[in-house]
Formats: structure tokens, sequence, C-alpha cells
């Protein structure tokens, strides 16, 4: 007997990934776009409910000022007038709405038109004209919010900062064998020095740049130089522990040095975690600030208390009494080696930098005041502030960064230029200073260089805009 007939399976044609792509996306578009899914035509019915709905909601207070006759709006005037000066609101009660007003209530509604209403015209033609709008209030302990557009903007509490020309370079010297470690200008800005790895000191004309004196006398690298603005001296201080005008007492190398502004002596803090205060006159140490856990590599002095300052590599800011050689404050706001300190000229208020941030704090007491709005991230190694409010800070990696002292703006970035036949590692810029007027730059860097710089002349706001943008977080500063 014979079997079922087995019918012949047909083979499956293979589809491609595209193909399979192309019917899952036009599934898709089927069930989620309004295109292609075939909605019905829209009822007319209730599509006037909608528009009726609409009207009533956004011209329904017009209803009852439309029919308002002129005795009973000037009678509502008079009303009006009695409200005391003092509300914020422009109420135009209707004839439903005046016994709430004699009655004192809340509730009123805020009449706004767009433009004045010419003369010879009423007010009810001027409301029911297209540029008139009634936005009903609901009581004055809930938010209404459909007065929120037109509420007045609140203004930003950060300082806007001016517009400042930006900085150019314009002149490079060359003479040292070694990285550029430190500088100081004359207080009678005609000549600046100079100190380096290769063990001299340098001295160079301002105006024109050129070397004028090459003083020798340390045996490492010269890390800190001073003027004197009442004495014949400058005075210099180095890796290899000297002090020289012949200042002995540091165990380790010196990185930084300082002359009070008032009185005779010299501030210098070194490897050895201890600001040491030098009597100029006998030479003899006066005393030994100590209380810094790792080497201190920034000071500044003031001639008002806290009248020294210093900033250290265990990240903390300390002020010391001068009198009692001992600490009044220590300021532990930085997470990382303060290396770089600025004093305002003018201000009683400084920065500090470290690697994570700058900060600025108020004097004499230390109050933090705000971080700087972008974050040069690398180590800085010098600032400087001139009295228009112009602050510098340099880093390791040849960046110069402008900010505006007041906001904390940076409204320019500059970036080294290696000198031919240096590494590119070999960016870094070790000390900045302004001449006395504030109106030129010396930096010094790891290329062995000097560079000046100077405002851009031909610079104006409009080839150079300003770009701020406030903090959304005023708290966090």
């Amino acid at each position: 007997m014979p079997g079922p007939t087995m019918e012949a399976e047909l083979p499956v044609e293979p589809q491609s990934l595209k193909k399979l792509g192309f019917k899952s996306l036009k599934r898709a578009l089927d069930l989620f776009s309004p295109l292609h899914g075939q909605f019905p035509p829209p009822d007319p019915e209730s599509k006037k409910i909608r528009v009726n709905h609409k009207l009533n909601t956004e011209y329904g207070g017009l209803k009852g000022i439309a029919s308002v006759r002129p005795s009973d709006l000037s009678a509502a005037k008079t009303e009006l007038q009695k409200v005391p000066a003092t509300s914020n609101a422009l109420a135009l009660p209707g004839p439903e709405r005046s016994d709430d007003i004699k009655q004192g209530g809340s509730h009123t509604d805020l009449v706004i038109s767009s433009a004045a209403q010419p003369r010879g015209q009423s007010v009810t033609d001027g409301l029911q004209g297209r540029n008139a709008a009634v936005v009903p209030s609901h009581g004055s302990s809930e938010r209404n919010l459909s007065t929120s557009a037109i509420m007045e903007r609140i203004p930003s509490r950060w300082p806007r900062p001016i517009w400042r020309a930006p900085w150019k370079n314009y002149r490079v010297i060359s003479g040292h064998l070694g990285w550029v470690r430190s500088v100081a200008v004359d207080p009678s800005n005609t000549w600046f020095c100079t100190g380096s790895a290769d063990r001299t000191i340098k001295i160079w004309d301002l105006a024109s740049g050129r070397l004028k004196l090459t003083l020798t006398g340390h045996i490492d690298q010269v890390r800190g130089l001073a003027v004197s603005t009442k004495h014949t001296y400058m005075f210099s201080a180095g890796d290899d522990k000297l002090v020289i005008r012949s200042y002995h007492g540091h165990l380790s190398g010196v990185y930084c040095l300082a002359l009070h502004p008032t009185i005779d002596i010299l501030l210098t803090g070194g490897r050895d975690s201890v600001c040491r205060v030098w009597d100029i006159r006998s030479k003899m140490q006066i005393h030994a600030l100590s209380g810094h856990e790792n080497s201190v590599c920034s000071v500044f002095t003031r001639p008002t208390d806290p009248q020294v300052i210093t900033g250290s590599h265990d990240s903390t800011i300390k002020f010391w009494d001068l009198r009692y050689g001992k600490t009044m404050l220590t300021l532990t706001h930085h997470k990382k080696s303060v290396r770089a300190m600025a004093p305002h000229p003018k201000e009683d208020c400084f920065v500090s930098a470290s690697a994570e941030n700058i900060k600025k704090f108020k004097l004499p007491k230390g109050e933090f005041m705000h971080n700087m709005l972008s974050q040069q991230k690398t180590i800085i190694n010098a600032a400087a502030v001139n009295e228009e409010g112009v602050l510098i800070t340099a880093g390791d990696n040849g960046s110069m960064w402008f900010w505006d002292w007041n906001s904390g703006h940076n409204f320019q970035q500059a970036q080294t230029i290696v000198q031919p036949g240096s590494l590119d590692s070999e960016a870094g810029i070790y000390a900045l200073t302004y001449d006395a007027t504030g109106s030129r730059l010396i930096s010094c860097e790891a290329d062995k260089t000097i560079k000046m710089w100077k405002e851009d002349e031909s610079a104006t706001p409009e080839s150079h805009p300003l770009h701020f943008k406030p903090p959304k977080d005023i708290r966090r500063f």
C-alpha cells in the first residue's frame, strides 16, 4: 500500500541583514510615526470644543471688561486709586470684581498691553485690541505660572569682567646657559636682574634688553632675587644654602626671599621647612619661623599684620606674627603644594596658586573669596598681578594664563614656543614679574630665555570680543 505523499519542501531564500533592518525600521515607523499611522480625520465637533476651551482660558477675563460702560469704568478707576502705592500689580477690576477690591480682597486681574493707547481712544477699546492680554491672579500665596514670563529677571551677582586687551610677546632675550629661575626689577625701573641654573646673575637694561653685567658667587642655581628700595643692595638666594650678602643659617637650599616694605629685615624660605627672618644691618637671624612640614617655596610681606605670609609644599598657607615668631593662622584650602602667591598692589587680598586651583583670599583674616573660573591643570610656578587687576600665572607646561582680578575670568591663554635645540619638555616658566609701571611683563623660562610682554595696542573689543559666562552655582565659590 503506497504511503502518504510528501510535499516537496521549498528552499528558504536567505535574507540579507540590510533587508531585515529595513523591515524592522518600517514596522517601527508604522507603529510610532503619525505620518504612517492612518488616523481618522478630525471631528468638527471636538475641534470646536477644543477651540472654545482655549478661547475661554486665554480671553475669559475680557468678557466682563468688554461690556463695561464708561461710567462704571470711571468708578472702578476711583476705587483703584485708593489701593496703596506699594502694590506691584496693575489691576483693572470688572463689575464682578469691584466688591472684592472694596473689601480689600487680593483677587485682581493683571492687564498687560504691549502698546500705548492712542489719544482719544478709550481704555475699553484698547483692551479689546490684539496686543492686550489679561492674566488672572489666583491668590498671593500660590505662585502664578502664567506671570512667570513677565517677572523681572534677577541679575547674576557675579561681577562681570571689563574688557582687557590681549598681551603679546615683543622681545626674547638670550644669554643664560641654564634655566632662568628668578627675576627682580630695580625700583627706578631702569634695569632688571635674573638668576639662573648656570649659577650666575645677569643684569639687563629694561628698555633695550641689553646685558649690562654678570655676577658670580653662587655655586648652585639661583632661586630667588630681591632689590632693596631703601638700600643699595641686591639679595640673592640659591640651592647652595647661601643668601648672598652673607646670611648663613639655612640647612638646605633656599627657594624664595622677600624684603619687608618698611622694616630693614629680609625673609627667606627654603627646603628646611623654615622661614628665617634676618636683620639687614647686623646680618643676624631674628626669628626662625618653623611650623611647615615641607619646603617653604613662596613668601611675601606686608607693612601691617599679618606681616609675613608663607606658602609651602605641605599645601598650607601660614600667617605669622612677626613680633613673637609664631603662627597667627593656617589656611588649608589647597590640596597640593602652594608654589606661588601674589598680593594685589592696592587691595587687601592675595591669590595663591596650586596645581589644582588658584584661590583668592582676603586680608588680614584670610577669608576665602573664590576660585578662579577656569583650571590651568598644571604645576603653577609663578604668579604676578598689577594695579590694573591683570593677574598672570605661569606653569610647568609652558602655559601662561591671563585673568581678570575681580571676576576670576580667564581672558587669554598663551603657550611659550620652545627655542630650536631645546627639548619640548623644557617649556616651563619659573618666574614672573611686572616692571614698576605694571605695563611690561618679564617671564623667565626653562629654554634659557627671558621673554618680555606688553598689551597689544591694536586690539579692540570687536577684534577680541569678551566671552564670559558667569558660574551657575555661585555657592560653590
